[in-house]
């Protein structure tokens, strides 16, 4: 397995055919075809269902498809490691970013951007979007890629550019899981996994108001901070957890993820974060990347807003 196989990989999971695939990495279909099937012969078993409709991941591609995204991301990371010592370049741009913007947005834009503007140091710093958030009011992070809605006040601008919707997520052979859709007023006697009330705010917020909105406050059993985290401890079996769609693709874990149904929006995001005044900077570019490139498969991506977030709203 190398390098130029997982990328292969990931496009065809993202575009769901290889036509559009070796489109996107402008090579002809047969080569990248063959790559598949050699990464498949690699690792002893077929990562795609093949038919007349597109392609979809079988439980082999699905088992590899975080860690593939993972990989990628990490690889860009050692490459602009690497062209900055190289070259010697003086710009550096420091984004600071929440652990989701990893399943998908940092893997699809860094690759573009790193080639765009290849004199442009990338220093990645993954955090919270309360510490985002003050990072960038202190000058100390140049862009953040947060949590949207927002829930605290701050001066920082936020443009929400990938959209997503809350789903709820189940132990294994929880009776809920029969479902294919839950009420999310079925979840009032549920123990909850919630979002720390001193890190996670945003989220945390989000989801006492649904949740009140349904007619009732959740019965708090443990708190996290990261979205992976509160998928883990559901797998225990603790509880039950809000968390972003996002997350279930490609998940293997012994956690079911099932839709809501909800009066209130559902509606979460990743948002870009940044100063009103950087415009013309690193990060207004690697902003406008964002926004000329959103996500290809339309499945928990609901909609694309470009209106700024008025300062201190929520």
């Amino acid at each position: 397995m190398n390098f130029r196989q997982i990328t292969q990989f990931l496009a065809v999971v993202e575009t769901q055919s290889f036509r559009k695939a070796a489109e996107r990495l402008h090579i002809a279909q047969p080569p990248l075809s063959t790559g598949i099937r050699r990464l498949e012969a690699d690792l002893g078993a077929p990562l795609f269902e093949r038919s007349k409709r597109g392609v979809r991941l079988t439980d082999a591609g699905r088992v590899i498809l975080v860690d593939a995204q993972q990989i990628a991301f990490h690889a860009e990371q050692l490459r602009s490691a690497v062209v900055a010592l190289r070259n010697g370049v003086g710009g550096r741009l420091r984004i600071g970013f929440v652990g989701s913007a990893t399943y998908a947005m940092l893997p699809r834009v860094l690759p573009l951007f790193r080639e765009r503007y290849p004199n442009v140091v990338l220093d990645l710093r993954e955090g919270t979007t309360t510490q985002i958030l003050r990072d960038l009011e202190a000058g100390a992070l140049d862009l953040g890629l947060v949590r949207y809605p927002v829930a605290e006040a701050t001066p920082i601008e936020i443009r929400p550019v990938e959209w997503d919707r809350l789903v709820v997520a189940l132990p294994m052979h929880h009776p809920l899981t029969r479902r294919k859709r839950v009420a999310l007023s079925d979840l009032a006697n549920e123990a909850f996994i919630m979002y720390s009330a001193s890190s996670a705010v945003n989220l945390r917020a989000q989801v006492m108001l649904v949740c009140q909105t349904a007619g009732f406050t959740p019965r708090v059993t443990q708190e996290a901070v990261q979205v992976q985290t509160l998928v883990s401890l559901v797998e225990s079996g603790i509880g039950v957890a809000l968390v972003p769609a996002a997350c279930s693709t490609g998940s293997t874990r012994r956690v079911e993820f099932r839709d809501v149904s909800s009066e209130a929006s559902l509606a979460v995001a990743l948002g870009v974060a940044m100063q009103p005044s950087a415009d013309g900077s690193a990060a207004q570019r690697f902003r406008q990347m964002l926004e000329e490139n959103p996500p290809q498969n339309g499945d928990t991506v609901l909609l694309r807003r470009r209106k700024p977030v008025p300062r201190g709203s929520l």
